[in-house]
């Protein structure tokens, strides 16, 4: 890479994170964690309770320094610098509002301690003000405001100094499904407002699907995969990385034949045909066969440019929300999912005679 293309790579760079790690007693440790967040990015640091994830947030924040590593932000080294020195914007999973003060009071805090003068400070609260549209909480004390009341509040306040960079540590996690829904479509808007880089801490799946250009999967404090939704979701790197995030068909299978561009694999007797990923070692022979759900189509002799067919009996129809799992025995179990009037349409029903279908590039293939 040419020093021109290095110099425009580290200007896009917001967050550098190299080789960071600590431990807390005799209990937990963050080991060796590298991340690159660009700027204007919205960065989803997803993972199961108890992996890390706001530990490694706190260090982000200067609420922990690390004992190794080092913390770049915006090209300067924050690795020992307090909190107030780093110009992020910090919003705790409980919001942390001040209950002594009210809203108003809690959005300003932070510019008046930092000198910000009355009249920038009254153009800011007006601003956020009419951007979270939350003019009517001004004057109210905190403690009687709903969940979603307080985390748009909290996230005023956490606004209010022009940060460079926002953690949000489970911002959705106490609110119902109606007010979560509501909040995260404002949070794409205000992303974009705001022009903000934003690293988001979440265990919740869908939250990281709606948000995140790119996704970090953090588990038993490492970062073990960094991709985009569609890589994570159906690329798994690993197999505890594909159960966490729930790709069903998991299948064995065998390395018959590997091209330049093409695998054929022997999968409990039949032949199945992929694309060859790129990093994909020959030498390969026993390999876990993978596929997401959405991606299989159940058909009856159905037109398809897939060339994978199969035929079974269903063995279960569940519904699970607004779509139906159907479970099919192919000589080879099978979990796909659709929608209502497919399963009326299709007449899906346990017992039911039906064929699969999937395209070569819905595969996906882990090394055992």
């Amino acid at each position: 890479m040419s020093a021109l293309a290095l110099e425009h790579e580290e200007a896009m760079r917001m967050i550098r994170i190299e080789k960071l790690g600590n431990t807390w007693g005799d209990t937990f440790s963050l080991k060796d964690i590298s991340l690159d967040v660009e700027e204007g990015e919205y960065f989803v640091i997803l993972g199961p309770t108890g992996a890390g994830k706001t530990l490694l947030l706190e260090l982000i924040a200067g609420i922990y320094y690390p004992e190794r590593g080092h913390i770049m932000i915006d090209g300067e080294d924050k690795t020992s610098r307090p909190p107030e020195r780093r110009n992020i914007g910090f919003m705790y999973q409980d919001y942390s509002l001040f209950p002594h003060m009210d809203a108003k009071g809690n959005i300003e805090y932070g510019m008046r301690v930092r000198g910000i003068d009355p009249e920038e400070r009254g153009r800011r609260l007006e601003e956020l003000v009419g951007l979270l549209d939350i003019s009517s909480l001004l004057h109210r004390d905190v403690t009687t405001l709903s969940g979603g009341e307080q985390q748009k509040v909290a996230m005023a306040r956490a606004l209010a100094c022009y940060p460079k960079v926002l953690l949000l540590d489970e911002p959705f996690s106490a609110l119902d499904e109606r007010t979560k829904s509501r909040l995260i479509h404002e949070m794409k808007a205000l992303h974009h407002h705001e022009r903000l880089t934003v690293v988001h801490v979440t265990h919740s799946q869908e939250e990281a699907l709606q948000l995140a250009d790119r996704i970090a999967i953090m588990m038993d404090g490492r970062i073990v995969q960094v991709g985009t939704p569609s890589e994570i979701f159906s690329r798994p790197s690993s197999m505890d990385i594909a159960d966490f995030v729930k790709v069903e068909n998991i299948w064995k299978a065998r390395v018959n034949e590997c091209t330049h561009d093409t695998l054929t694999l022997d999968l409990y007797g039949y032949e199945v045909r992929m694309a060859r990923p790129e990093q994909f070692d020959c030498t390969e022979r026993e390999v876990r066969l993978l596929i997401r759900p959405e991606d299989i189509v159940v058909g009856s002799g159905a037109r398809t440019s897939a060339r994978n067919r199969f035929h079974g009996v269903i063995t279960a129809v569940e519904q699970r929300g607004f779509y139906h799992v159907v479970r099919i025995d192919c000589g080879f179990p099978v979990v796909t999912v659709v929608t209502k009037n497919s399963v009326e349409e299709l007449r899906l029903e346990v017992g039911a005679s039906v064929d699969i279908f999937f395209k070569t590039t819905a595969l996906h293939v882990v090394s055992v």
